[in-house]
């Protein structure tokens, strides 16, 4: 759900504030961040609230099919609930995450997963309520994940010295949080809205659905593969900020070595895979002959935005487990708006690629994100890092 990534990227705010928090043993100060950060997140929902509930005229605006408009506005206006529990959830999931709590977070996520079949069926099937079904069911099931996890929270001895209870003192924190939280969700907004961006450009192509299908097939192919550097961006984030915040900066160097090297086997099983089983892949979702072929001939390009976004996921966990957000948030503006996205309308219009051309575009964008954050990160003095950060904490943590 790419409508609320925003919530995501604010979230990355306490994996650096957690974080470094529980690498200095300042237990307390990391509920107060939470709170501070849940704050924030419902904030944030609100106003994204109101452009959902006006979703349909801003798509017919950019030219987009007034059915397929209609459609996605009866979606977006069900998930409005859903925006809220998903933020808070992601507030809780990098509360959880910094104390490297993991195993929990799976059964909390497997339960309301098996449970959300069950609803969505009963909602679009039984009741017939369609995509207005679907988007409800999404939110009840959300909802019943955050209460799982709230109770955990709560009731757990695990967390007697990192959540303290309810308290005003959050109220506080808002505002120097969102010095973090705002950039953190700009870095995470700016690429994946380049995605969704791509989307819209394919639907003003030649054949536009046949376009608009691959592009957003990639874009969803892409997503998944994403899933799973996600998580080994949440492990280098927390590990980089625990250790920082422990004065370990050796360890948080190593452990930045090991995720890149893991990335980078990620993207060479996603490589085999794809140039292996791409047919397969791509009959799950259409069997049109004419998706299949054009699908084939993006893999190539396809292999290598995931392998660069592979990498890119490790470098910006980093990123956040520093408090670079800021950084991270310029870097992705000028790859994929200033570089990616020109290019991807170059090759795309001007010299007739086409979806080639679209994610040609993507790769430069990718290409150039990667480089300029490896940059950051292997000349920064990590002695003078670990210094600076533990002065920030005297204003935030202690």
């Amino acid at each position: 759900m790419h409508g609320i990534d925003h919530q995501t990227g604010l979230s990355g705010s306490l994996e650096t504030l957690c974080g470094q928090g529980y690498g200095a043993k300042s237990y307390r100060m990391m509920g107060v961040y939470l709170q501070a950060s849940m704050i924030t997140s419902a904030l944030f929902s609100v106003l994204v609230s109101l452009l959902w509930l006006y979703s349909e005229p801003l798509l017919v605006f950019l030219r987009q099919d007034p059915e397929v408009s209609r459609l996605a506005a009866v979606f977006l206006r069900y998930s409005i609930p859903a925006q809220f529990a998903y933020g808070l959830i992601q507030c809780t999931l990098r509360f959880l995450q910094t104390q490297s709590v993991v195993m929990p977070l799976v059964a909390f996520s497997l339960l309301p997963l098996a449970v959300h079949v069950g609803i969505t069926h009963a909602f679009v099937n039984c009741l017939g309520l369609g995509f207005a079904g679907a988007a409800m069911s999404t939110s009840v099931s959300l909802w019943l994940s955050f209460l799982m996890l709230a109770a955990y929270v709560m009731l757990s001895d695990m967390f007697k010295d990192t959540w303290g209870g309810f308290t005003a003192e959050a109220f506080r924190h808002v505002l120097p949080g969102m010095k973090l939280a705002i950039p953190s969700a700009v870095m995470v907004c700016f690429e994946h809205w380049s995605f969704e961006i791509l989307v819209l450009l394919a639907g003003l192509l030649p054949q536009s659905q046949l376009s608009t299908s691959i592009i957003a097939m990639c874009e969803n192919t892409e997503a998944i593969s994403y899933m799973i550097t996600y998580g080994f961006a949440a492990v280098i984030s927390t590990r980089v900020s625990n250790e920082l915040g422990a004065r370990n900066v050796a360890k948080a160097k190593k452990a930045l070595t090991v995720s890149l090297a893991l990335s980078l086997v990620l993207g060479a099983a996603f490589l085999l895979l794809l140039g292996l089983g791409h047919e397969v892949w791509v009959r799950l979702f259409s069997n049109s002959e004419a998706v299949v072929s054009a699908f084939a001939s993006m893999v190539p390009l396809l292999i290598g935005s995931v392998v660069l976004d592979s990498t890119q996921g490790v470098l910006s966990g980093v990123a956040r487990g520093c408090g670079w957000q800021h950084l991270a948030a310029w870097t992705n503006l000028v790859a994929f708006y200033i570089i990616g996205m020109p290019l991807a309308v170059l090759f795309g219009f001007t010299l007739g690629f086409q979806t080639k051309g679209l994610w040609m575009g993507q790769i430069c964008g990718l290409l150039f994100q990667n480089c300029v954050l490896l940059f950051i990160t292997l000349r920064t003095d990590w002695e003078k890092l670990d210094l600076t950060m533990i002065d920030k904490e005297n204003d935030f943590v202690c």
